[in-house]
C-alpha cells in the first residue's frame, strides 16, 4: 500500500501566505495535502519530480461569467488553462437563477450580446433543470467540474423573477416586491450563494441586453440596491460585487450590509467596459481611506494588457455610442445595410474623437491594425492601420473602416496594436493594498478578448520580466488574498489538511500562446481563446486535471457553498 496518491518531490514551495520560499516535498492523500516536508522514502501512486520547478496554490479567479459555459466546459477555460482552480460566477448582476421556465429563452437572449455567446449555444449546452436559485446550485453540484465554483446571486434574474422584465427596467420595486426579493435572496444565501452582484453602468451601458436596452441593474434604484445590502446585514455573511458604483454609493453599501464590497475596477486608463474612473492614484487613496473608516472594500484591478481583436460581424463593445450600437445590431445582412446609412455614418463621425478610444475600446480607431481580410483582393491591405488606410484613400477613418468591412462582408479582422505598458504605474496598481488581480471576464466577450490569461501575464510580464513584486507576494495576490476576500475558508494557500488545489510550474518556461479562434462550443459556436505553456501539473482536490497543458479529463471540482468548508 502506498503512502500517498500523489507525491511531489524536491520542488520550490510558495505557500501563498508570503512565507519565504523553501524546498520540500508534498504528499497528497484523499484529496487533501497530507504532509509537507522531507518525505524521503515515501511511496505514491504518482510521483512528480519537481526539481527546478515551483509549487504554488491554484489561482482564484473572482470575476468570471462561466454561468452557462461551465455546463459544457468543466474546466472553465480560458481560466483553467492558466492555473485557475477556483472561479466565482454570477458577476455584474448576471446569471440564470431564479428563472421561470417560460422565461428561459429570454434570459439566454439577455446574455447573448453581452457575452458574445449565442442563445442557441446556451440552449444546447445548459440542462435547465432548475427554477429557483437553490435548485441552480444543486444543478451545479451535480455537474462534472474540473474547477471549484462559487456563485453570486445576480440581481438581474432575481428582479426579473419577482417584478417582471419591463417593470424591473422601468421603476423601483414596491414594498411587497422588496419583501419577496429579500426572502429569495435570503434563501439563496442559505443555499450557498456568496452574496449579490450588480453592474451600474447607466443608460449608456456597454454591457447591454440583446435588444440594445440597458440591463436591469444599470438603471435600478439606488434605494433598492441599499435595501438588498440590508439582507446581508441580517444574515451577517456574504459580500457584494459592483461595477461602476460611485465611491459614495460603494461605502453606503458597506455601511448598510456590514459586509465587504469588491469594486470594479482599478485601471490605468480604461477597462474592457470603457470605464476610466479618473486617476488611479485617487482611487488607491480612496480605498486606503475607506478601509481605515471601517468600510471593507477591495478593488478588482485590471492587471493585463487591454487588447482586442474583432470583426464587425458580432462586435458590440462600441455600444456606448448610440449610432455604433444601432449599426452593430441585427443579422449580418441588417448590419451591412445600416453601415451604409449616411445618417448613421454622420452620427458615428460626429462621435469620433482623434486619439481617443471608442466605447469600451481604449484604442483609437485609426490605430487599429488590419490583421486579416477574407477576400483575396483585399489582402494587400493587411498590416496597415485604419489611419494609414484612411490616408491612402482620402477618407475619414470611420468611413475607411466601415467601407473595408462592408467590402469584406464584415469578416475583416481588426486588432489592437502592441501596447506599451507603463510598468511603474502598473506596479502601483498591482501593489496597492486592497487590489485583487484579475477582471478576467472569463466566459464573457468571448469573441473579442482573452483576459482569462491574467495569472500567467501577472507572473511573466509583471513579475519575471519587470520584477514589480516578489513571487511570494504574487502568489498571495493570485490565490490567498482573493480567497480571503471571497470568504473561501479552505482554498488559496498550501497547508497540511487543506484541499490539494495546487500547481507545479516552470517559472522560466511560462508563456502565453497566441490567441486563436476555437470552434469548441455547442451548436457550432466559436470563441477567441489562448492557452499557456509552462504549467506542468494542475491539481484540483488531489487529482491531476492538466499535465503539461494536456487535459486528463478528471473532474474533481466542487461547488463551494459560501460559508461552508469542503
Amino acid at each position: 500500500m502506498t503512502d500517498y496518491d500523489i507525491l511531489i518531490k524536491n520542488g520550490t514551495i510558495f505557500d501563498g501566505l508570503q512565507t519565504p520560499r523553501y524546498r520540500g516535498d508534498i504528499g497528497i492523500k484523499d484529496g487533501l495535502i497530507a504532509h509537507i516536508g522531507n518525505l524521503k522514502g515515501a511511496t505514491a501512486g504518482e510521483v512528480i519530480q519537481a526539481e527546478g520547478l515551483h509549487i504554488c496554490p491554484g489561482f482564484v479567479d473572482l470575476h468570471t461569467h462561466y454561468d452557462s459555459q461551465i455546463f459544457w466546459d468543466p474546466y472553465c477555460t480560458i481560466s483553467g488553462w492558466h492555473g485557475v482552480t477556483s472561479v466565482v460566477i454570477g458577476n455584474c448582476g448576471f446569471g440564470f437563477a431564479p428563472v421561470k421556465p417560460e422565461d428561459r429563452m429570454r434570459s439566454m437572449l439577455t446574455m447573448e450580446r453581452n457575452e458574445a455567446v449565442r442563445a442557441t449555444t446556451m440552449e444546447a449546452g445548459m440542462p435547465w433543470d432548475w427554477e429557483t436559485y437553490p435548485e441552480f446550485l444543486d444543478s451545479l453540484d451535480r455537474t462534472p467540474k474540473g474547477v471549484n465554483v462559487l456563485s453570486y446571486v445576480g440581481l438581474n434574474p432575481l428582479m426579473q423573477y419577482v417584478m417582471g422584465l419591463e417593470a424591473a427596467k422601468s421603476r423601483p420595486a414596491t414594498t411587497e416586491e422588496r419583501s419577496t426579493m429579500a426572502e429569495l435572496l435570503s434563501e439563496a444565501l442559505d443555499a450557498g450563494g456568496c452574496g449579490f452582484s450588480a453592474q451600474l453602468l447607466g443608460e449608456n451601458s456597454v454591457q447591454r441586453d440583446y435588444d440594445g436596452t440597458p440591463m436591469i441593474t444599470d438603471t435600478m434604484s439606488e434605494d433598492d440596491l441599499r435595501f438588498f445590502a440590508t439582507v446581508l446585514a441580517e444574515k451577517k455573511r456574504g459580500f457584494i460585487q459592483v461595477i461602476a458604483a460611485t465611491q459614495e454609493l460603494t461605502e453606503q453599501l458597506c455601511e448598510a450590509s456590514g459586509r465587504p464590497v469588491i469594486w470594479n475596477a482599478l485601471v490605468l486608463n480604461r477597462d474592457q467596459h470603457g470605464l476610466t474612473f479618473g486617476a488611479y492614484k485617487d482611487y488607491i487613496k480612496w480605498l486606503d481611506e475607506a478601509n481605515q473608516r471601517g468600510n471593507r472594500i477591495f478593488a478588482q484591478a485590471l492587471t493585463c494588457r487591454n487588447d482586442y481583436q474583432f470583426t464587425l460581424e458580432e462586435w458590440n463593445l462600441y455600444d456606448t455610442v448610440p449610432a455604433w450600437r444601432e449599426m452593430t445590431m441585427g443579422t449580418i445582412e441588417e448590419r451591412l445595410i445600416k453601415m451604409q446609412d449616411e445618417a448613421l455614418r454622420i452620427e458615428v463621425r460626429e462621435a469620433f474623437i482623434p486619439n481617443q478610444g471608442t466605447g469600451a475600446s481604449p484604442t483609437p480607431i485609426p490605430e487599429l491594425k488590419i490583421a486579416e481580410c477574407k477576400k483575396r483582393e483585399l489582402r494587400l491591405l493587411e498590416g496597415l492601420s485604419v489611419g494609414e488606410l484612411a490616408d491612402q484613400q482620402g477618407k475619414h477613418p470611420v468611413d475607411a473602416m466601415l467601407d473595408l468591412a462592408i467590402e469584406d462582408n464584415l469578416e475583416t479582422l481588426f486588432v489592437t496594436p502592441p501596447q506599451d505598458l507603463d510598468i511603474e504605474a502598473m506596479s502601483e496598481v498591482a501593489n496597492s493594498a486592497y487590489a485583487l488581480p484579475g477582471v478576467s471576464d472569463g466566459g464573457a466577450h468571448m469573441k473579442f478578448v482573452t483576459f482569462g490569461r491574467y495569472p500567467t501575464e501577472f507572473l511573466t510580464l509583471l513579475v519575471r520580466d519587470n520584477n514589480i513584486m516578489t513571487l511570494e507576494q504574487a502568489h498571495w495576490r493570485l490565490s490567498a488574498y482573493p480567497a480571503q476576500a471571497a470568504g473561501i475558508r479552505d482554498r488559496g494557500y498550501l497547508a497540511e489538511g487543506m484541499p490539494a488545489d495546487l500547481l507545479v510550474y516552470d517559472f522560466n518556461d511560462l508563456k502565453i500562446l497566441d490567441p486563436e479562434p476555437m470552434y469548441d462550443f455547442p451548436a457550432d459556436d466559436w470563441r477567441l481563446a489562448c492557452k499557456a505553456e509552462g504549467y506542468r501539473y494542475t491539481i484540483v482536490n488531489g487529482e491531476i486535471t492538466f499535465k503539461d497543458s494536456i487535459c486528463t479529463n478528471a473532474t474533481p471540482g466542487k461547488l463551494l457553498r459560501h460559508g461552508q468548508s469542503i
